[in-house]
């Protein structure tokens, strides 16, 4: 973050001071970070007193300080200096997917604060020649973020969210990591209801955008694709007509947005004639592409280091803001095949000793992304990988796909009748729930599986079953929504020797 005194801080979220006098406020400086988490306080930094999952923040604020932060941001006198800001309101889902819970007036005033303070400190940046990437989509966001990070960096200092820090706590957090020095931050922009992108863009605006899809997660939350679409348009119609749009075209429903901002539009996809386009795609032994790039009159062979062929959709996004941002073709290339998987239970593929290959893909999980994982472990299984040449067994753990309403219980289905058709050697449906008793259903009416269809009620009992049955040289792909609990098992099952 920029160095901003407290009583600057203050007067930008509309704070009152509280055991610091107002001299001292003047005087006392933010030097280092921002953290809501107490363990991750540095010197000269400021503490967001904020509601979690089991305590209020407010209870670890002295320790906050003890432990080097000048201040804290707060809703109550916490008896060191603060910044105290008056309750709220709270929307009904604040703080969503990063606290856990709903928080109350108190923790909405502090994330309001947030915002504020993240907005001053981008403005001032973007200003200073500060350049803002946004992505959504319903799927792939966190690969496509750390892709851009990867074709950025040859081009300048970049700061980008780790993991999928993309809410009304993680997305302003992130901007307050930026500082003079940055020359690209990227912002990693999720929703769980209409407007919920348009006020993150409010907070920091993007220059450049990129919308990859238009899927089911969170079907259940706004009822249908279509009101979905409405909300991920939200970013492109954020960005100035100074600024540059990247849509997928291979998705109608993004390819449709070029109407709907007043930004230049750069289509990307595998159609010839789009801006930058791919083909030739082919699949390694681990499901990695290889494709020819296409942009204008030039062309490029690419090499993707990370797994599945939804990458090269991501991929292409990536490499069109890197152009955008004056970066040459080769460069790109060169970047997208040193650019492995960073963040953790996404598309993280490793062979232990015993020839088993794990696919852990365990953070999140919707109808698209699960096809895409599904997909891949079948490429895998076919291609021999690692363990040689000829078929290798192939097992799918999923869990449930979370926030799909009304739908969940077909979507499920399909995905159990997917695994059938996928040839997929064995499922481990984890859970007893409806939605998981439709997806083994749909498995065993697709073919004539029988017990290559097993329903297991948690993460150990799935654990266990793999431990006892797992051959050398078998491919596992383990992928769920984050509720389900099962990045712990894949984990487990990565680390092991077989």
């Amino acid at each position: 973050m920029i160095e901003l005194s407290l009583a600057q801080i203050a007067r930008i979220v509309g704070g009152e001071l509280a055991d610091v006098s107002p001299a001292e406020a003047e005087a006392t400086r933010v030097t280092g970070t921002v953290e809501f988490d107490s363990r991750a306080v540095t010197h000269g930094g400021l503490f967001l007193a904020l509601p979690g999952a089991h305590s209020d923040g407010h209870d670890f604020a002295a320790g906050a300080v003890a432990a080097g932060a000048v201040a804290v941001l707060a809703a109550r006198p916490v008896g060191v200096p603060a910044i105290v800001v008056p309750p709220v309101d709270a929307p009904a889902d604040a703080g969503a997917g990063v606290l856990e819970h709903d928080v109350d007036g108190s923790g909405a005033a502090v994330l309001q604060a947030l915002a504020k303070l993240a907005a001053a400190v981008a403005a001032e940046l973007v200003a200073g020649g500060l350049v803002i990437v946004g992505v959504t989509g319903s799927s792939g966001k966190t690969s496509t973020k750390d892709l851009l990070a990867a074709v950025l960096a040859p081009l300048g200092e970049v700061v980008a969210p780790p993991g999928s820090f993309n809410n009304e706590l993680g997305h302003p957090w992130t901007v307050l990591r930026a500082t003079t020095e940055t020359d690209y931050l990227i912002l990693e922009m999720s929703a769980r209801h209409p407007g919920n992108i348009a006020a993150l863009a409010r907070i920091a605006t993007p220059s450049i955008a990129v919308v990859l899809n238009v899927g089911t997660a969170h079907l259940g939350e706004f009822g249908s694709r279509e009101a979905i679409a409405a909300t991920k348009a939200e970013l492109p119609q954020s960005v100035p007509a100074s600024g540059v749009v990247v849509l997928n075209a291979d998705d109608a429903k993004v390819a449709a947005m070029a109407e709907q901002t007043a930004a230049r539009v750069v289509r990307v996809g595998r159609s010839p004639g789009l801006d930058l386009w791919a083909d030739g795609v082919v699949l390694d032994d681990l499901a990695r592409a290889r494709f020819t790039l296409h942009a204008g009159d030039d062309e490029i062979d690419v090499a993707l280091a990370v797994h599945g062929d939804h990458q090269v959709s991501n991929a292409l996004c990536a490499a069109a803001v890197a152009l955008q941002c004056g970066a040459r073709l080769d460069q790109v290339a060169a970047a997208l095949a040193a650019a492995g998987p960073v963040s953790r239970n996404r598309m993280q593929v490793g062979t232990r000793a015993d020839g088993v290959t794990v696919i852990n893909d365990a953070y999140n999980a919707n109808p698209d992304s699960m096809r895409a994982g599904l997909k891949a472990l079948a490429w895998m299984a076919r291609s021999g990988g690692d363990a040689g040449s000829g078929r290798r067994r192939s097992w799918a753990v999923l869990g449930e796909m979370a926030e799909l309403g009304d739908d969940a219980i077909a979507e499920h289905d399909s995905i159990g009748r997917l695994a059938v058709r996928l040839d997929v050697s064995r499922l481990i449906v984890v859970g007893t729930g409806r939605s998981m008793s439709a997806m083994h259903h749909g498995a065993v009416m697709e073919g004539s599986w029988g017990s290559e269809s097993t329903m297991v009620a948690d993460p150990d009992a799935a654990l266990e079953l793999l431990r006892d049955e797992l051959l050398p040289g078998d491919v596992v792909l383990v992928k769920a929504s984050k509720s389900a609990g099962l990045a712990a098992l894949a984990d487990a099952l990565a680390g092991e020797t077989g």
